[in-house]
């Protein structure tokens, strides 16, 4: 089944550019674009994609006044956000929102392709610097772990716990692959062990308990 994405973004050499990355894709393609915050919400309506790439800035509506639009629509498409930056508050915002994802606008074409798979399967998708930043920032703010999660902790083996500091960095599963020597389908069936283990429900969950824990992460 093809993923139907529509493209938000009001630099049309970001447009072409994303493009460009999801043409020479088999399995995703193009249905709409727009250009501002308002455009967004109306073609989505028109073209009812799949997901929608929307860029965090727009005019006239921005990405976050045009992700509430889009969450409320009777049939909402799945939104990755995308910026050439980012503020925390703004990642948080987003994915109350309802956002399924947030990357930066220079992640490499196969993560992108990747996270839009992910969002498009149910998935949340986080680029690992976005992700590093939130879970450092949750961290921060949240009392040391406790005796129930330590215990949840403790049970983790000992390539579990490997697993686990390495998505405390942001790291996908195909850079945790190549950290340990393993192919990416061996990481995914360590991820969803750590994920249960933990009564975890994402990847940024388990990460937030490893620093709570005081893992090293580093």
């Amino acid at each position: 089944m093809t993923i139907r994405v529509l493209l938000a973004d009001d630099n049309e050499i970001t447009r072409r550019g994303l493009l460009w990355i999801i043409d020479a894709s088999e399995d995703i393609e193009v249905c709409g674009e727009a250009a501002d915050g308002e455009e967004v919400v109306s073609r989505t309506a028109e073209a009812r994609p799949d997901v929608v790439l929307l860029d965090i800035r727009m005019p006239k509506a921005d990405g976050l006044a045009a992700l509430e639009r889009l969450v409320a629509l009777p049939e909402p498409p799945r939104v990755l956000m995308l910026t050439s930056f980012h503020e925390d508050d703004q990642v948080r915002t987003a994915l109350r929102a309802g956002a399924a994802g947030f990357l930066l606008k220079d992640t490499p074409p196969e993560e992108l392709l990747r996270a839009i798979r992910d969002v498009h399967g149910g998935r949340s998708a986080l680029g690992p610097p976005v992700a590093k930043r939130l879970v450092d920032g949750l961290a921060r703010s949240t009392p040391s772990i406790g005796p129930a999660d330590q215990e949840r902790i403790d049970a983790l083996t000992a390539r579990e716990l490997d697993v686990l500091r390495l998505l405390s960095r942001g790291l996908t599963n195909s850079d945790i692959a190549t950290e340990l020597g393993t192919t990416e389908g061996t990481v995914k069936g360590y991820v969803s062990a750590v994920l249960a283990k933990l009564g975890a429900e994402s990847r940024v969950q388990a990460a937030r308990l490893a620093y709570r824990a005081g893992l090293d992460t580093s």
